[in-house]
């Protein structure tokens, strides 16, 4: 696939399109906003991560495409290149792609909830500690579910919401009026499985959970 022939469907088109309501449309243009405003100390406050067990649920090969939905500054992103991975950041914040183009990491400007990635194209798709921030999940989990490739793998890690470190953060977030909708991992599987997504495992670890999915 060709990264310049991705073509994304601007926010303001996104209600002609179908995509959402003018009322869901301005919800989603202004949750990014903050992380604009965090961009340029995104990856000092959150820092790194374990990547092993990520790459192990993906099964990636060299020269797979994986796009990484929420992806932000690249900071997850980064660190799967060593793995032969052609990874792409997906995110609607300006800034976090901006971090993740000076890392050298390609960054397609698009939501979860509308994906410009053509129907069965992708082999594996990332997204960590993002999905509770979609504005529309189950429209999320459709485009997720759609543009995957048969056979391939959709891997979400996200704070598990059965664990009382995540419902703290979920408590935190809604204080910071963040506009954040934590659910818990069986649900989330049901609601990807509902789309045609088949259920491989849910793995936790400390307070987070991955959830690994195929088509």
């Amino acid at each position: 696939m060709q990264i310049r022939a991705l073509i994304f469907i601007p926010y303001r088109r996104a209600a002609a399109h179908g995509v959402c309501s003018k009322n869901n449309f301005m919800k989603i243009r202004n949750r990014h906003g903050h992380f604009n405003l965090i961009a340029p100390f995104y990856d000092k406050i959150f820092g790194s991560m374990r990547h092993d067990l990520l790459l192990q649920h993906l099964e990636a090969r060299p020269g797979d495409l994986l796009l990484d939905i929420g992806g932000g500054t690249g900071r997850v992103a980064q660190h799967l290149a060593p793995a032969g991975v052609t990874t792409i950041v997906v995110d609607p914040s300006p800034s976090m792609l901006k971090s993740a183009r000076e890392k050298a990491l390609p960054g397609v400007r698009a939501l979860a909830e509308q994906l410009p990635f053509a129907t069965d194209s992708i082999p594996r798709i990332l997204i960590v500690d993002a999905f509770h921030h979609f504005a529309q999940q189950e429209l999320a989990a459709r485009e997720l579910v759609r543009v995957l490739q048969p056979g391939g793998r959709l891997v979400i890690e996200e704070p598990d919401l059965r664990t009382a470190g995540a419902k703290v953060i979920a408590i935190l977030e809604k204080v910071a009026l963040m506009q954040t909708h934590f659910i818990a991992p069986p649900e989330m599987a049901d609601l990807f499985v509902g789309f045609g997504a088949r259920l491989i495992a849910i793995d936790t670890e400390n307070i987070n959970a991955q959830i690994v999915l195929t088509k």
